[in-house]
């Protein structure tokens, strides 16, 4: 198959590792998209690199830091690519010239405030352009089901990455859950410290909230358990929580906490009902000692599932750090092997890219269809819908003081 040509739209912490004019303080410090494909490139699953961003100024010190904190680190692999807009130029539309440079057949990576991935979505779809969009996919329902007739009318393959559904906790979960009889309950927590909001300061509270970025994550996990089951969800009732990001001069808007309470129902047996509850935070403690809480309790009728998965059994005591650090290779493993090349191919977060890529050229080659990959169960567009339901409703119910209705009537999606 041949070699699959990307254009990275968004140049932040997630794509690069680059904030604030250096490396994040994260555990993305050299990112994940673009150190991901610079070695799918290497293996020879990518062709050419783009990257795409609204500040053409910041490209030489992205590029200086890639050189550094990738091509040194691993055996000189090759960090290059194509920038949009220009290194002298500032242009919000800039990801239009490029995705017009790319031919049908090609993909992008959207890796960009939430608000934007709809528009960019839906100008690469339309012109014959296969598409990764960030959790969350969408904001709003209608958004979704309009990128979902799109792609399905231009034979293009639209991936949602939920990098998750390939931990191997989770993924392993996921498969046991199906043996452990009807839903009952689920509980979700996962959080990030605060100085995250340094990161997000420019959106948060403003274009998206924290229950789109951080409970996406198990709502789609408990909806890919148990949709296998039957299960949908009815309706959604949201509380936040505010004060510490405001303090931290977030926008007035921005909540700390947010928790959903959904209601779901068996098809075809209204008389078995569930109850999910998943809550998200970004206001954690400075120094937890990891990055991401993340843990989840599955009860049925037959049994239970715990994960913890923020701990992990391993720790590292740091001087520099003045506590007890506990990472997380199993997302990103960023040692290099004995021949001095990211080794990193069986974290999950690089599963996840490695997957749109491999389905991208399985379409390309007409190996598969769109619809073989969703019928694989992959995290695509038309396997997301109801963790789109479920994240809108929970933010209207929020702003309306109300508990919001799903229905999905012949196949048809709406909120009530």
């Amino acid at each position: 198959m041949e070699p699959l040509n990307v254009l990275m739209v968004g140049t932040g912490e997630y794509t690069t590792g680059f904030v604030g004019g250096g490396a994040s303080g994260s555990d993305k410090k050299v990112g994940v998209v673009g150190l991901s494909m610079f070695d799918l490139r290497r293996r020879g699953k990518v062709g050419q690199l783009g990257m795409v961003g609204v500040n053409g100024t910041k490209f030489p010190a992205i590029r200086e830091h890639l050189h550094k904190n990738i091509s040194l680190a691993y055996n000189n692999l090759d960090t290059s690519f194509d920038s949009f807009p220009a290194d002298d130029t500032k242009d919000a539309d800039s990801y239009k010239k490029a995705i017009d440079g790319l031919k049908p057949g090609d993909a992008i990576t959207i890796f960009t405030p939430d608000t934007t991935h709809y528009p960019i979505a839906l100008y690469a779809i339309e012109r014959g352009i296969h598409v990764m969009i960030t959790k969350p996919a969408v904001k709003l329902l209608e958004h979704h089901l309009a990128l979902l007739e799109a792609a399905e009318r231009k034979g293009v393959y639209v991936y949602i990455e939920h990098h998750k559904r390939y931990d191997p906790a989770y993924s392993d979960a996921r498969f046991r859950a199906q043996k452990l009889g009807d839903f009952n309950y689920f509980y979700s927590y996962m959080s990030q410290p605060k100085f995250q909001l340094e990161t997000f300061k420019a959106w948060a509270g403003i274009d998206s909230d924290i229950s789109y970025y951080l409970n996406s994550h198990h709502i789609d996990i408990c909806d890919s358990m148990v949709t296998q089951l039957g299960y949908v969800p009815v309706k959604v009732s949201g509380s936040a929580s505010k004060g510490v990001a405001t303090s931290l001069g977030c926008d007035e808007a921005t909540e700390d906490t947010i928790s959903l309470l959904v209601h779901w129902e068996k098809t075809g047996d209204p008389t078995k009902h569930a109850t999910g509850v998943y809550t998200a935070s970004w206001t954690a403690p400075q120094r937890a000692g990891v990055h991401s809480n993340q843990y989840f309790h599955y009860l049925a009728k037959g049994g239970e599932i715990r994960i913890d998965q923020a701990k992990r059994g391993y720790d590292v005591a740091d001087d520099s750090a003045g506590q007890l650090v506990w990472y997380n290779p199993f997302y990103m493993r960023y040692a290099p092997d004995e021949d001095g090349n990211f080794n990193g191919q069986t974290g999950y977060g690089y599963i996840s890219m490695e997957k749109f890529v491999d389905g991208c050229r399985s379409v390309n080659s007409s190996a598969l269809k769109p619809a073989d990959l969703d019928a694989k169960g992959l995290p695509t567009l038309r396997n997301t819908i109801a963790t789109t339901a479920i994240l809108e409703a929970g933010r209207r119910s929020i702003d309306e003081n109300r508990e919001v209705r799903i229905e999905k009537v012949d196949g048809t999606w709406k909120l009530i």
